[in-house]
């Protein structure tokens, strides 16, 4: 009986997905499913593209905290024949990008932009803001946008919860949603006083939960409590990993970019500001 030759594809090799959205979906079903080290792949994968698209087997493996042969258990339980075709789909991601932010940037300082330490901070920060919103310009999906201000726009009450560094958003979302006359509540959780708050939420709300990592565990335990309630749920938060994503009627994913660790939140307010407005144009209708 002779051997199949090394190209043969089996039917779930065939159907690996060779575009980046493609494959994040695929991941995200898959995850429930996949070993505690895939998953930590994964993980990475995700939040590391550039690095995964153009970094070696053994670096990424480092970094990852796991082995190079993990790398290729990870393409090969996704239908790829190997890591190197893994990757492949990472960098075509990245064949029709523009000059990226950093390189504009760079410009820029050679300018005089950061002529001093305090200039350099700024644009620094700056730097970041940029990038924050031109990445989620490149991955924005209207359809779950328009998803999720459906959700918000019929209930009764929208629950803002978000604590912790995402407490900035929902409370300019109450701000703003008070001035465009949308019936809200912000739990802001004073006093220790969150799970008072959020007592009332009932079938006809709606939550607007809102995470990023580390996870703020208030936010999390809030967020189903009021699922256990019978609430729709829109998150926002950056992972489809996230203790707020799987449960969410929509999930709007978005990834911000820092300056020496420090996290922007630009593409993050410009999302609340157009939720805040869209959800009241649609109930306006």
């Amino acid at each position: 009986m002779s051997t199949p030759s090394n190209d043969t594809q089996t039917p779930e090799e065939s159907a690996a997905p060779r575009d980046f959205g493609a494959l994040r979906t695929l991941i995200a079903a898959r995850w429930q499913s996949l070993p505690r080290r895939l998953t930590q792949v994964a993980t990475y994968a995700l939040d590391n593209p550039d690095e995964i698209a153009f970094g070696t087997a053994a670096g990424i493996a480092a970094k990852a905290e796991v082995q190079p042969s993990t790398l290729v258990r990870f393409s090969q339980a996704l239908g790829y024949q190997g890591f190197s075709d893994l990757q492949d789909v990472f960098r075509s991601r990245l064949r029709d990008k523009v000059p990226s932010y950093d390189e504009r940037l760079a410009q820029l300082r050679e300018h005089g932009l950061a002529g001093s330490k305090a200039g350099l901070v700024m644009a620094g920060f700056l730097d970041a803001a940029e990038r924050s919103v031109a990445d989620y310009r490149a991955k924005l999906d209207p359809e779950a946008l328009d998803r999720a201000v459906e959700v918000l726009a019929r209930a009764e009450t929208i629950y803002l919860i978000g604590l912790r560094r995402s407490f900035p958003i929902t409370s300019y979302m109450a701000y703003a949603m008070g001035k465009l006359g949308i019936r809200h509540i912000l739990v802001d959780g004073i006093a220790g006083l969150g799970s008072e708050q959020a007592s009332f939420i009932g079938a006809r709300d709606a939550v607007l939960a809102i995470s990023f990592t580390p996870y703020a565990s208030d936010t999390v335990a809030l967020a189903n409590a009021a699922l256990a309630q019978g609430a729709s749920m829109v998150s926002i938060t950056d992972s489809p990993f996230s203790p707020i994503a799987g449960n969410a009627q929509v999930c709007l994913e978005i990834v911000e970019a820092n300056f020496e660790g420090f996290r922007s939140m630009t593409a993050t307010m410009a999302l609340a500001m157009a939720l805040s407005v869209a959800v009241a144009g649609r109930r306006g209708e």
